[in-house]
């Protein structure tokens, strides 16, 4: 499996032929030959000749359906619009992935100077206080592999002994902050959506120009956001923790 979705990750943005699949995976030519063939088979990829191999039909199918299902995306959207309309930011809610977290959601403010982080954009768990949310609800030991691979993305990145301050603070105050650590001039505060046992299942985050969100700012936002998270914890059916 984890060889199967290693090659669609990277068909993901355009075909390639077998050579490139093969130097972008480290699969062995037979291997990948073999995977190659068993995706298209089962409608995951689609052979376009030269061109090599894309994103298949299949795909597309089970995307369509898994939307129209209900779904954290449903429970969470009008959250995520009184969040935004209450802040006067734009709203986001983040899911992990295997190396991070994933947007799934996300309502953009109607101020002209305004953050967008794109439904489907990727980005790392340890900048970005949505990402930390995250993190400070994992074991030490899952959390210090990620804290392991951090690296500084601009000179307010946490990394280190100052990373795992951050998340003890966050454990303890219930909420996260960041100003610039992804990308210089974005500030954040993000609270955990936690499920039926109490395991964080999402993180919801407003965001916007750290000229509005500054750390200082942060406890002016932060009862908005853990309201919000809260909400989507009652949409979805879980109780008061």
């Amino acid at each position: 499996m984890d060889r199967a979705v290693a090659i669609l990750d990277v068909v993901e943005h355009g075909a390639r032929i077998h050579a490139a699949v093969v130097r972008a995976t480290g699969l062995s030519r037979t291997i990948a030959h073999r995977l190659l063939k068993s995706l298209e088979a089962h409608g995951l990829l689609e052979y376009e000749g030269g061109r090599g191999y894309r994103l298949g039909p299949r795909l597309l199918k089970l995307g369509a359906m898994s939307l129209q299902k209900p779904s954290l995306r449903d429970a969470a959207h009008p959250a995520l619009e009184r969040l935004a309309a209450a802040t006067g930011e734009s709203a986001q809610l983040y899911v992990t992935s295997v190396d991070g977290r994933v947007c799934v959601d996300a309502v953009e403010s109607s101020s002209e100077l305004r953050t967008f982080v794109p439904i489907g954009e990727e980005l790392p768990l340890w900048a970005g206080s949505a990402g930390k949310v995250f993190l400070a609800s994992m074991s030490p030991e899952q959390a210090d592999a990620h804290i392991a691979r951090a690296q500084e993305l601009t000179p307010a990145t946490p990394t280190g002994e100052r990373l795992r301050r951050q998340l003890a603070t966050i454990r303890r105050q219930g909420w996260a902050t960041s100003a610039g650590e992804r990308q210089v001039g974005v500030g954040s505060v993000s609270a955990p959506v936690r499920g039926a046992r109490g395991e964080t299942i999402a993180s919801v985050s407003v965001s916007g120009p750290t000229s509005r969100i500054r750390r200082a700012d942060a406890r002016r936002y932060a009862p908005a956001v853990v309201a919000a998270a809260s909400e989507i914890e009652r949409a979805l059916g879980f109780p008061a923790q």
